[in-house]
């Protein structure tokens, strides 16, 4: 859908592409309307709703037994408790050593860490911090491709060694 109504293919939608994008799809809104819905997809202010803008919207919300082993997820990687996860928690939880950009000398354990981290850390904001709510974002996506939430909890259970 993305992909169809983004005309100018810049990768991302402005007002104009948006609201045609909403009549080829059939949904008929006053622009009044339309406006306000692309004000909250776009949730940097930026005037434009790029693809993970879009993606979030249309995220299905998760069931709070996949939000309770997310943050037990978040709890074991955050060691200092402080509610941010940073390069000096992960030093306790994660070993750069065997990562293969490490091992062939390209980056340093520092990058690594930073590039783990990069991984659930906002894309509005790459400060190398990573809050639970950061963490849960990061794992809605995943989640909205898994139907079972008894499917997920296991998987999230043997990736984090819970």
């Amino acid at each position: 859908m993305f992909r169809i109504m983004d005309d100018d293919e810049s990768k991302t939608l402005d007002f104009k592409e948006f609201q045609k994008g909403l009549n080829d799809f059939g949904v008929a809104v006053e622009k009044e309307e339309a406006l306000k819905i692309f004000s909250l997809l776009d949730q940097d202010g930026g005037g434009t709703i790029d693809f993970d803008e879009f993606l979030t919207a249309l995220r299905p919300p998760m069931s709070n037994a996949r939000k309770q082993v997310i943050s037990e997820a978040f709890r074991k990687l955050d060691k200092t408790g402080d509610g941010v996860v940073t390069i000096e928690d992960l030093q306790n939880v994660y070993n750069a050593k065997h990562h293969p950009k490490y091992r062939n000398g390209e980056w340093s354990e520092d990058q690594v860490f930073r590039a783990f981290l990069d991984n659930f850390d906002s894309p509005y904001d790459k400060d190398g911090k990573v809050t639970l709510e950061e963490f849960i974002n990061y794992y809605s996506g995943v989640s909205a491709s898994i139907d079972s939430d008894a499917y997920f909890v296991v998987m999230m259970r043997n990736a984090w060694k819970l």
